[in-house]
């Protein structure tokens, strides 16, 4: 099997992908990763979903909520950063816009007249390090290579600091089995009361909501979608009860079910 992923080489996106396949190929946006799995151009693709210190990565779920694919299972992985840099005479810190703001805390202590630069990814970053020496770039320390020092390790703003990742694969890979489902509702109504109804019909079922969160739906000023993660299987009843009650609530709009699926804890 041959997932893709965000590239290049090096990213914690790679780093999970691993965990998936052998064979990992790259994308410079999550965008294209996803349209890649939904045309069939791979079986598999790994994109990042939340981080623990920055929240949700939006570009993910709009890509998800925009098209034909499903979600197989979530990868959880513990973020290290390491500033690394040719020497500690650097005038620009690049690296992706979510690595930068979870190490604002240290930049900002330590660095405070750096430029920052957001790239395409972490891996992008430490590229621009290795060839420029007034560049540094934030990373896991193992892509230190042999011409670039580690100026600092474990620079994130939060010794807990996580990210959550989505392995998706076609429509047709939905599975009804695992621990957890995701879903993306979009009522395509505004009325007092609808966010309520959509969380009762989870709560009078005694399911938990480990996610929710509103995005825009892109047809008009202050219309939203909400993507929901429950901690239920698509295989319960309590979860088909839900379901069916969610798809009342948006039968003016729709109702886009991504499976459900486990866990799996990958630690570096």
């Amino acid at each position: 099997m041959q997932a893709v992923t965000l590239g290049p080489a090096g990213t914690y996106s790679h780093r999970a992908a691993r965990a998936v396949a052998d064979d990992v190929a790259f994308r410079e946006s999550v965008t294209s990763i996803v349209q890649a799995v939904a045309d069939g151009s791979f079986e598999r693709g790994v994109v990042p979903i939340e981080n623990s210190i920055e929240g949700s990565v939006t570009e993910s779920l709009d890509a998800v909520a925009n098209s034909e694919v499903s979600v197989v299972q979530e990868i959880v992985t513990p973020i290290r950063h390491a500033l690394l840099a040719q020497s500690a005479n650097f005038d620009v810190v690049a690296s992706h816009s979510q690595a930068l703001a979870q190490c604002r805390t240290y930049l900002e202590e330590n660095y405070p007249d750096a430029k920052l630069e957001a790239v395409a990814s972490t891996a992008r970053g430490v590229e621009r390090a290795r060839a420029d020496p007034t560049v540094a770039g934030i990373g896991h320390p193992d892509n230190v290579g042999d011409d670039l020092e580690i100026i600092a390790e474990d620079i994130q703003d939060q010794s807990s600091n996580a990210t959550r990742f989505l392995v998706i694969g076609p429509e047709s890979a939905r599975s009804d089995a695992g621990g957890k489902s995701s879903l993306v509702v979009y009522p395509n109504a505004n009325y007092p009361g609808l966010l309520l109804e959509l969380l009762e019909a989870f709560a009078e079922r005694d399911i938990n909501l480990s996610r929710i969160e509103s995005r825009p739906s892109g047809n008009r000023l202050g219309d939203y979608l909400f993507h929901i993660d429950a901690d239920a299987g698509l295989y319960e009843e309590r979860m088909q009860g839900a379901l069916e009650e969610v798809e009342g609530i948006a039968s003016n709009g729709w109702v886009r079910v991504l499976g459900s699926y486990d866990t799996r804890h990958v630690l570096y």
